[in-house]
């Protein structure tokens, strides 16, 4: 993943947001964040996400990812550098989707 064009869109405290910025940490990217306010979405999200218009969004070379889990995947997948974010063992893998966003 050649990290020169990333962008986060992106609230505070939301703790989906939270897990990419974390995975983004964890592989060295760097990334531009794009704070949205939810009342009044932007267009630049309303473009990247027409169907749902939420966050997490993440842009890289003006494609946009959507949901969460779908972004920490296409992070673990796009970029070799750094330690992986899933586990590699398949039915770790799938426990770890399965879990994701659940209280610990």
């Amino acid at each position: 993943m050649a990290t020169n064009n990333v962008k986060l869109l992106r609230v505070l405290a939301s703790p989906f947001v939270n897990h990419v910025e974390i995975a983004l940490k964890i592989k060295s990217i760097e990334t531009e964040f794009i704070q949205q306010n939810m009342l009044n979405k932007s267009e630049l999200l309303l473009k990247s996400n027409p169907v749902y218009k939420k966050i997490p969004v993440l842009i890289h070379d003006e494609k946009p990812n959507c949901e969460s889990l779908v972004i920490l995947q296409y992070i673990d997948e796009a970029c070799l550098n750094g330690p992986s974010i899933l586990p590699s063992d398949l039915y770790d893998h799938a426990i770890a989707r399965h879990n994701f966003g659940k209280p610990i």
